[in-house]
C-alpha cells in the first residue's frame, strides 16, 4: 500500500464570506480523501511526480451551492486535474 500526503499550505477564498471558510475547508477536505483514496488515483498521482503546482481546468460550481458542496466541487475538479 502506498501513502499519498498531500500538503495545501494556504488556501485562498476569494468572493466567498469570511464565515464560510471552514465550511469550504471541510469539503474540499472530505472529497480529497474520497478522490485519493481511489485506487487507481495512486497510479495517476505516481505518474505525476513531484509537482509544485497542479493546473486545472475552470471549476464550475452552481450559484445555489452550500459551502461544504463548493469544497467538494472543488475537490472534484482537481481530482479532475490528475487526469482520467
Amino acid at each position: 500500500m502506498r501513502r499519498v500526503v498531500v500538503n495545501i499550505d494556504r488556501l485562498v477564498l476569494k468572493g466567498f464570506r469570511f464565515e464560510d471558510r471552514h465550511a469550504i475547508a471541510q469539503g474540499l477536505q472530505e472529497q480529497l480523501t474520497r478522490l485519493l483514496a481511489d485506487p487507481g488515483m495512486v497510479g495517476r498521482l505516481t505518474s505525476l511526480g513531484d509537482v509544485p503546482r497542479l493546473r486545472t481546468k475552470a471549476i464550475s460550481i452552481p450559484g445555489e451551492a452550500n459551502p461544504r458542496q463548493v469544497g467538494q466541487d472543488t475537490a472534484n475538479g482537481i481530482g479532475e486535474g490528475v487526469g482520467p
